[in-house]
């Protein structure tokens, strides 16, 4: 009996003499994955215009109904957007939002993204409802961060990389061919691993997709490979 004790005791006793993994948060933060849907950002053109156009497509498609977008037209001598209508009203309610990503998704010109920014919290359910005066990113094209929010350096340069997609149905002849509008204070966004002619990607570790599945389902069949 005692023998079968310090058997069942074996994986404690072990552990009682390894080396602590506990990670001290927050001085100590774990590396966020590049693909990681955080906090939203409305972007701005490289020549100040807001991209956001009022659409409501973003509103529509959220499965959890937490957006809320009321477009207006644009004043012609002084416009907001480079289009006839702009939104006037932008909310998110995070107390709702799952992150999903289906608004970045559907916006047809790439007005909003999610950055790496994860790290907030809330002491009413007000501070939960981001407004437009938030999430639109300021004159450097910067997020604007509020004093609940726990920004990293690195949170906002990779915003939603991962829908930066070279071409619609896959048409490989698209391959190499970024299709990203420039944002201000940042450019042209660089794409994934599999989405330029650049060798040593500069974003994330995917691979092109035909290269992944290339030995999983490719089936010689009498000399061919279908």
């Amino acid at each position: 009996m005692f023998r079968e004790l310090l058997g069942g005791l074996r994986t404690t006793m072990r552990e009682m003499v390894s080396p602590p993994i506990t990670i001290q948060y927050p001085e100590e933060q774990r590396p966020i994955p590049p693909r990681h849907r955080g906090r939203h950002i409305l972007h701005r053109y490289d020549n100040g215009l807001e991209k956001c156009i009022g659409c409501e497509l973003c509103a529509g498609v959220c499965p959890a109904r937490c957006i809320y977008v009321r477009g207006a037209d644009n004043d012609p001598e002084a416009p907001v957007s480079p289009g006839e209508r702009f939104g006037f009203v932008y909310e998110i309610n995070y107390l709702r939002c799952i992150h999903c990503d289906l608004c970045v998704e559907a916006c047809p010109t790439e007005a909003i993204t999610e950055s790496k920014m994860f790290e907030f919290s809330f002491t009413s359910r007000e501070d939960a409802i981001y407004t437009k005066a938030e999430l639109v990113v300021d004159e450097e094209g910067h997020p604007r961060r509020t004093p609940f929010e726990d920004w990293r350096d690195e949170d906002e340069e990779d915003t939603s990389g991962w829908v930066r997609a070279t071409a619609s149905s896959g048409d490989p002849n698209f391959e190499g061919v970024a299709g990203w509008s420039g944002e201000l204070g940042h450019g042209v966004r660089l794409p994934e691993r599999g989405q330029s002619d650049i060798s040593e990607d500069e974003m994330t570790a995917m691979f092109p997709l035909r290269e992944i599945l290339a030995d999983r389902i490719a089936r010689k069949i009498g000399g061919k490979v279908w």
